[in-house]
């Protein structure tokens, strides 16, 4: 088994290193790549050192799967060099995710959408991910007409220059570099991608159309509202369902509770409600605050919790990974 890691010294490479050794393939060979300004630079990796090196020699390697979080434009310009050479492709960016020929997958949900003949698949944005798995079992047992999402951002979710700003601000001090038109310590702003002539933004489509996509139903209502904040443990999201028809409370925080790699965490009378303070560093989804909304039938609202670095990127990309060595072993 070979395997690439392209973008390997960033924020969220670094992780899916990390997660690769906590997953059992310490032992096989990991090509750290990255851009041509960090060939030569050294990374740890379950207890050895990875020499990195440039996408081209990665692809000439000829790894049998390449993970990505390079960014959407240098994924547009290498992840189709990968799968001519026979690679298998799990990109973190936004370049394929709107693409009707690339499966977007997120592995408990719909690893069943990925082809033999796929080489190139998408991994959702990290916002998506986790609300699409708190709520997969009441879309199987219900079905969803419409949701209502606000999202409350970590800061990671830019990427390291935005941690850079908040620690200097913390620290009263000038930020070398600004991840965002303002200070974030102690604010926060309703501003996740770029706007959009209709008003909303990217990051705030994204959860439109990865949904739809993720649950292949195109009628599903949705509207969002991004917020960043000023939280480096994961991100946090608001969400009221809509379901197609009524439902019990109880089955539905029993459908939550059985769903693979989600924690429901949910107990009013001792305060006890998903936090990125606890979902830090953890790959499950944290789902609390259950309750029905009286002003809408068929309604509930939730809170959702995630590492949005882990499950909400590495851990997800590399979950599709090893999912697809199981179905192709067994093929």
């Amino acid at each position: 088994m070979k395997i690439a890691v392209v973008g390997a010294t960033g924020l969220v490479g670094r992780e899916m290193l990390t997660v690769l050794a906590e997953r059992g393939f310490g032992d096989q060979e990991v090509i750290a790549a990255a851009s041509e300004r960090s060939v030569g630079k050294e990374i740890g990796f379950a207890g050895r050192t990875l020499r990195v090196v440039s996408v081209a020699d990665a692809i000439a390697a000829k790894p049998n799967y390449a993970i990505f979080s390079a960014g959407a434009s240098a994924s547009r310009q290498y992840a189709p060099l990968f799968a001519e050479a026979g690679t298998t492709v799990i990109d973190n960016s936004s370049a394929w995710r709107k693409d009707p020929q690339i499966p977007l997958v997120v592995p408990e949900i719909n690893i069943a959408a990925v082809r033999d003949s796929d080489r190139i698949i998408a991994n959702p944005n990290c916002s998506t991910i986790q609300m699409v798995l708190a709520i997969s079992a009441l879309e199987r047992e219900y079905g969803i007409r419409r949701l209502v999402i606000a999202t409350y951002q970590s800061i990671t979710g830019t990427g390291i220059k935005a941690v850079h700003q908040l620690e200097a601000e913390e620290r009263g001090e000038k930020p070398a570099e600004m991840a965002y038109n303002y200070a974030i310590h102690r604010n926060l702003f309703p501003h996740g991608g770029d706007f959009q002539p209709d008003g909303y933004t990217t990051e705030e489509q994204k959860l439109i159309d990865e949904t739809r996509k993720i649950f292949a139903d195109p009628s599903i209502a949705i509207t969002a509202t991004v917020v960043r904040v000023p939280v480096v443990g994961g991100h946090s999201e608001a969400v009221n369902v809509e379901l197609c028809k009524d439902f019990n409370i109880d089955e539905v925080r029993s459908l939550i509770a059985g769903t693979p790699g989600v924690i429901l965490y949910d107990d009013p009378s001792k305060n006890l409600y998903p936090m990125p303070i606890l979902s830090h560093h953890r790959d499950e989804v944290w789902v609390g605050r259950l309750r029905r909304d009286p002003s809408q039938p068929n309604s509930l609202n939730l809170w959702v919790v995630a590492d949005n670095i882990r499950k909400g990127a590495a851990t997800n990309a590399i979950q599709i990974m090893q999912e697809l060595m199981k179905i192709r072993k067994q093929a």
